[in-house]
């Protein structure tokens, strides 16, 4: 969707003008504040049968649990993901402690609304969120070592955004997420 076109069917701008940012400006810290309302917002997430299975471990630059988590990104998102005023590490619990016992199917979709509810906030906050997986999961794992039955799943980058979003943010169609996933009829 091109920024100068008419929002489709009146979805929210919020919604409509995210985008994630491959920059954001290193002078641009997230507070205390910003963080606490970036949690809430996925503090009230839905989650199954309200399990509420996601946990985060937040960093922000000049602390030195940021230090342990960049010394593990990936070179292909150390190159911008360093800027962010905030790392945010999340994490599922999926397991009954130390058991293959599964304490949430659902996990990870909990998880990820969380995140949507983080990331809706932030934009409202004239802040941006990229969502990333390229870091080292095994090493993070053994870094940060997570209590018994949560697993590290992805990283979201948080601040302001260096630069324009990008002018043509292509999309799928609707048609196309509605038979994408489908066979055809036999």
């Amino acid at each position: 969707m091109r920024r100068d076109q008419e929002l489709p069917g009146g979805l929210h701008p919020l919604l409509a003008e995210r985008f994630s940012p491959y920059g954001f400006d290193p002078s641009a810290a997230v507070d205390d504040h910003a963080l606490g309302l970036l949690l809430e917002a996925a503090r009230w997430a839905p989650s199954a049968g309200n399990s509420q299975p996601w946990g985060f471990f937040t960093s922000q630059p000049g602390e030195p649990e940021h230090k342990r988590v960049v010394h593990h990104l990936a070179p292909s998102s150390a190159r911008w993901a360093t800027d962010a005023g905030l790392l945010v590490v999340t994490l599922a619990r999926r397991h009954v402690d130390d058991t293959e016992l599964l304490y949430s199917e659902f996990a990870d979709y909990d998880l990820g609304q969380a995140i949507a509810h983080m990331t809706v906030q932030a934009q409202a906050m004239g802040l941006a969120a990229h969502q990333f997986r390229a870091f080292d999961l095994e090493g993070l794992t053994g870094e940060l070592r997570p209590n018994p039955g949560w697993a590290i799943v992805s990283m979201v980058a948080l601040g302001k955004a260096a630069g324009e979003p990008p002018e043509n943010r292509d999309r799928r169609s609707v048609a196309d997420l509605l038979s994408a996933p489908w066979a055809p009829p036999v």
